[in-house]
């Protein structure tokens, strides 16, 4: 078998589709043609080496093409990508075609030796890298300007002639996936190994994190029913759980990085090395010289970008929060005519209007959010960062700040100003329960609902259809080309966030918000597998080692819950009573054990290491056995200059 790339050939007996390419229908011919030329093309000629056939429609148009690649092609390209496999000694190493016999399970016969997500990750790359020559323009599109190096897929999504690319599901493994996750009710662990090889790192990471989470509630949780039935007004008591609780959210996030490596190490991806970054599709600028790369490709002014930044954006995000203040002290003229209300009349119905203005206040935050979560994605896209990783950055900081002043501003007021803890106990929590329902109907029970119709509609087409193509593959594109796109963990994250804030920052006042977290998450971990399974097309999977940003975002809502309950506690009358003489002295007291449970939490988080002690071992022996090989190289290398 060969093993290198001008003797690959693009012949595959068997075709195997796996990635779905949709074109606009009145994509001119020439087009089409010189695409399908570049994917199907050699590497020495600068095309993918890829393997397309056209899916013929119910009318006969020819706008769909299936992409897949020969068995040999896609273990050439999981070298390109750097994927890690298991070796036979039971070590991770990144892959290479040459020393392919050492791998764990492989045989050139053997084609699950690559996941199906794993393939279709090396098809994207290889689509994605597929780059302008001498082309100045796409063919038959003068105004999609090319110039050498420009990522072609990324030229025709933004000139809207390529619609979308999307990998195919595995309907057979799918099944089963459906049925061990979430078929049946039971109480045990997700299969996150079986998650991790059909959509990726990334979401399976995400699932292990919510599982993980759910789990570190449930002491909170036993511990908080106590404390709510029979200790509702004894702070004394709140004291030690409000402790309890700033140590537990230190450790679980501790614990979570050593739970987190050791996974990712099993799946390969965190050995990984990063590669580098291409500009987003959505970067444009004048044409230049990368200094790095040596490549034409656009550049943009980073001043024009600060200006940008912290002329407009800066601007508006201010403005979003001074409105959404504006809108929290409507809230509070509700609550005063609701208690106004119920002064007047005392009935069982005014008992029940009490919680009205916390339940459409809680409508409103959820509405606000999702509106300034539009506005932040066409800010960030308009202040034209150049990396996808900028671009995420900024956006998650975006959100992240107006989310938290959006969520949290009413119970800052309500237990720092008004100092009021009976309507701070209540609108913690109408706010925390209304917004898992509002979250679990808009994200979940609605998209699957819609995509039920749907589908309902298009077996009744497809079943009226004749023709003598594979119907079943017919039918599977067609269906999935219209579910919805799923965009990623941002929303999950962010709503686990929110969550993880209700549960810690006023823990003290409010021991039940962990229980309907943990009743919450339990339900979210199946609403989401349905969602993933059912009602979005398969995403990419996307190699990663943790969750990033969302990590620091966790830590830091921990490091404000302590201060936060530090002061409630230092608030409570039991606590003033011991400080009548001087008020100075409780504000001291209250500091110095903030200080110090704050130091207790960076001791904690230096003294817990990131990595248990095993993978450190096996990351450093295999950074020692990579220097030690470099270092022979050179040898041989300067031997063989000697001797010429």
């Amino acid at each position: 078998m060969a093993e290198s790339w001008p003797f690959l050939d693009t012949f595959e007996p068997n075709f195997r589709p796996l990635v779905v390419i949709e074109l606009a229908k009145d994509t001119k011919e020439e087009t089409i043609e010189w695409f399908t030329k570049r994917i199907v093309d050699k590497k020495a000629n600068g095309g993918a080496q890829l393997l397309v056939k056209p899916l013929v429609t119910e009318n006969g148009d020819e706008h769909i093409y299936l992409v897949g690649a020969s068995h040999l092609r896609l273990l050439l390209g999981a070298e390109t990508v750097g994927l890690v496999k298991e070796c036979s000694d039971n070590s991770m190493r990144t892959f290479t075609y040459s020393s392919r016999k050492t791998f764990k399970d492989f045989a050139d016969d053997n084609h699950n030796f690559l996941t199906m997500a794993e393939c279709q990750y090396i098809i994207k790359h290889e689509l994605e890298n597929l780059r302008a020559k001498d082309e100045k323009m796409i063919p038959g599109y003068p105004q999609a300007k090319l110039y050498p190096g420009k990522s072609i897929v990324r030229r025709l999504l933004t000139s809207g002639i390529l619609v979308q690319i999307f990998p195919l599901h595995d309907r057979e493994e799918l099944k089963k996936l459906r049925h061990s996750w979430y078929g049946r009710v039971k109480v045990g662990y997700q299969p996150l190994d079986e998650i991790r090889c059909y959509f990726g790192e990334t979401i399976a990471l995400y699932f292990g994190f919510l599982e993980y989470f759910t789990f570190a509630l449930i002491p909170m949780a036993v511990i908080g029913i106590p404390y709510y039935v029979f200790a509702w007004e004894d702070y004394d008591k709140y004291v030690m759980f409000a402790t309890f609780n700033l140590l537990w959210s230190t450790v679980i996030l501790e614990v979570w990085k050593r739970i987190c490596a050791i996974m990712t190490y099993r799946w390969g991806t965190l050995l990984m090395k990063r590669q580098f970054e291409e500009p987003r599709p959505g970067f444009h600028g004048v044409l230049g010289i990368n200094p790095v790369t040596g490549r034409e490709e656009p550049v943009y002014s980073s001043i024009k970008r600060q200006i940008r930044i912290y002329l407009v954006s800066l601007p508006f995000v201010c403005l979003c929060l001074y409105f959404s203040l504006y809108v929290m002290m409507i809230y509070f003229d509700l609550e005063q005519w609701a208690l106004d209300y119920h002064e007047v009349n005392e009935s069982n119905f005014s008992s029940l209007m009490l919680f009205v203005p916390s339940i459409i206040y809680a409508i409103v935050i959820e509405i606000m959010n999702r509106i300034y979560r539009y506005a932040a994605e066409f800010l960030t896209s308009w202040e034209n960062h150049r990396l996808e990783s900028s671009y995420q950055n900024h956006l998650i900081l975006k959100v992240l700040v107006f989310n938290f002043l959006n969520c949290f501003a009413s119970l800052f007021y309500i237990a720092f100003v008004l100092f009021d803890m009976k309507l701070l106990r209540q609108s913690l929590a109408t706010l925390l329960i209304t917004s898992q329902i509002l979250n679990q109907f808009a994200e979940s029970l609605l998209p699957y609902w819609l995509q039920k119709r749907h589908k309902k509609r298009m077996k009744k087409r497809m079943c009226s259809l004749k023709t003598d193509m594979d119907l079943s593959l017919v039918e599977q594109v067609n269906l999935e080309k219209e579910m919805g796109t799923y965009f990623g963990t941002f929303d999950d994250y962010l709503e686990l966030f929110l969550q993880f804030g209700y549960v810690s920052l006023f823990s003290c006042v409010y021991p039940l918000a962990a229980v309907f977290a943990v009743l919450n998450n339990i339900t979210e971990i199946y609403s989401d597998a349905l969602k993933m399974c059912r009602v979005y097309k398969r995403p990419f999977a996307e190699p990663t080692a943790n969750i990033g940003v969302w990590q620091l975002a966790f830590e830091t809502m921990s490091v404000i819950s302590v201060v936060t309950n530090c002061i409630l506690i230092g608030m409570s009358p039991q606590v003033n009573a011991l400080f009548t003489d001087s008020k100075t002295d409780l504000i001291l007291t209250v500091a110095l054990v903030e200080h110090l449970l704050l130091a207790i939490k960076f001791i904690m988080a230096f003294v817990i290491p990131d990595k248990p002690r095993d993978i450190q071992i096996k990351l450093a022996k295999l950074e020692f056995e990579s220097l030690e090989a470099l270092k022979q190289q050179v040898r041989a290398t300067d031997m063989y200059n000697s001797e010429k």
